[in-house]
C-alpha cells in the first residue's frame, strides 16, 4: 500500500492493491487504516462479514476534497458488509457501476436496491446502510454532503445509464482530481471541490449548465474519453460528440479552447498515435493503405503528410527505424 499524506487538512488521497500475491489476509486492515488516516472521519467504515475479512482483495484509490470524497474500486473478491450499521449518517452517496454489481440496502425493506454494471444511483441516506458486492465489481463512489444536494434530491433515489452526458462528465472530472490531487494549490482544491458539487446537481436535474465556465475542463475530458472509444469510427468529429454529450458544437470547442486543444487537432493525433504504435508491431503490421483507411483518413497520401508532420519521419521510415536489428 502505498499512501500520500499532506499537510492541508483540506484533502488527501490514499492507493491500495490487496490482489497482489499475499495482500489479503492483511487488506482490509490497510484498507481501513489509509481510508482513516488520509481521509478522515468524514465517512466511517462499516464492520465486514467474516467471508469479506479473510479475502479481502481489492484494489482501490480516493481523494478528499474538503466535504466531498470520491473512491474508484475494484474488488477481486465480493464484499458484504456484517448486519446492518448502526449509528448516524447524513450524506448524499452516488454509485457508478462498470462492472458487477453493488446492492444497497435502505430504511425499509422497499428500499433495497442493486446497481447494475452500466448503472448509476444517487440518492441521500440518512444512516448507514449495509451492502453486498459480486466479485470483480468495479464502481465510483461520491460522498457528497447534504447541505448542496439534499434539499434538490429530496427522497429520490436517481438511477440511469453511466453514459447520460452528466455521468459521464462527473467521472471525467473524479478521474482528473485523482491525477492532480497531490499537486492542487487551495484554490485548485476549491475549484475541484465545486465542480464536482455542480456537476453532481447536473446528475440530480438531467440537465447539464452548459455555460459554467468551471465545467469546461470536464466537459473538454468527457469529450476526449468519448473520442478514444470511437477513434475508428467513421463518424468521429466534433458534432457526433457534441451531441453524445448534449450540448452545442460551439460549447465544445470553447471547452477544448479553455485547455488549449481544438476537438479536430485532438481526434487527429490520436489516430495518429495508433497508427504510430501499430507500426511497432513487426511482422504482420498493417500496411500503410491500410492504417489510413482505418484510422479514416482520406486517401494514403494525406496519411503520410499527417505523420510526418506530427514525427518527422513518414510511416515507412518510422516502421524501418524502429524495427530490431
Amino acid at each position: 500500500m502505498s499512501t500520500g499524506a499532506r499537510a492541508d487538512v483540506s484533502h488527501g488521497a490514499f492507493h491500495l492493491d490487496s490482489t497482489v500475491p499475499g495482500a489479503a489476509s492483511r487488506g482490509l486492515d490497510a484498507f481501513r487504516r489509509g481510508w482513516e488516516t488520509q481521509l478522515g472521519g468524514g465517512f466511517r467504515l462499516p464492520a465486514f462479514s467474516p467471508a469479506t475479512i479473510g479475502d479481502f482483495r481489492v484494489k482501490g484509490r480516493a481523494a478528499r476534497l474538503s466535504d466531498v470524497t470520491i473512491a474508484d474500486l475494484h474488488g477481486a473478491s465480493a464484499t458484504r458488509t456484517a448486519g446492518t450499521p448502526r449509528g448516524d449518517e447524513d450524506l448524499v452517496r452516488m454509485y457508478v457501476v462498470r462492472q458487477g454489481a453493488w446492492a444497497l440496502d435502505g430504511p425499509r425493506e422497499r428500499d433495497e436496491h442493486t446497481v447494475s454494471a452500466g448503472q448509476f444511483l444517487l440518492r441521500h441516506f440518512g444512516h448507514p446502510s449495509a451492502f453486498e458486492t459480486a466479485p470483480h465489481t468495479t464502481a465510483k463512489i461520491a460522498f457528497l454532503p447534504t447541505a448542496m444536494l439534499g434539499p434538490l434530491l429530496g427522497n429520490r433515489t436517481i438511477t440511469g445509464p453511466v453514459e447520460s452526458p452528466e455521468v459521464r462528465l462527473l467521472v471525467a472530472h473524479a478521474n482528473m482530481v485523482h491525477e492532480t490531487i497531490a499537486d492542487l494549490s487551495p484554490a485548485g482544491v476549491h475549484a475541484a471541490h465545486s465542480t464536482l458539487i455542480e456537476l453532481a446537481k447536473a446528475v440530480a436535474q438531467s440537465r447539464l449548465d452548459d455555460t459554467e465556465p468551471l465545467l469546461a475542463p470536464s466537459l473538454a475530458q468527457a469529450a476526449k474519453d468519448l473520442a478514444d472509444s470511437h477513434l475508428a469510427h467513421p463518424e468521429l468529429s466534433p458534432t457526433m460528440l457534441a451531441r453524445e454529450l448534449r450540448v452545442s458544437v460551439r460549447t465544445l470547442q470553447r471547452a477544448f479552447a479553455a485547455v488549449g486543444e481544438s476537438v479536430t487537432t485532438y481526434i487527429r493525433h490520436r489516430r495518429l498515435e495508433q497508427a504510430r504504435l501499430a507500426l511497432t508491431a513487426g511482422p504482420g503490421r498493417p500496411s500503410v493503405s491500410e492504417l489510413a483507411a482505418h484510422w479514416q483518413f482520406a486517401d494514403s497520401s494525406h496519411f503520410i503528410r499527417a505523420f510526418k508532420k506530427r514525427y518527422g519521419q513518414t510511416p515507412t521510415e518510422y516502421a524501418r527505424s524502429t524495427r530490431p536489428a
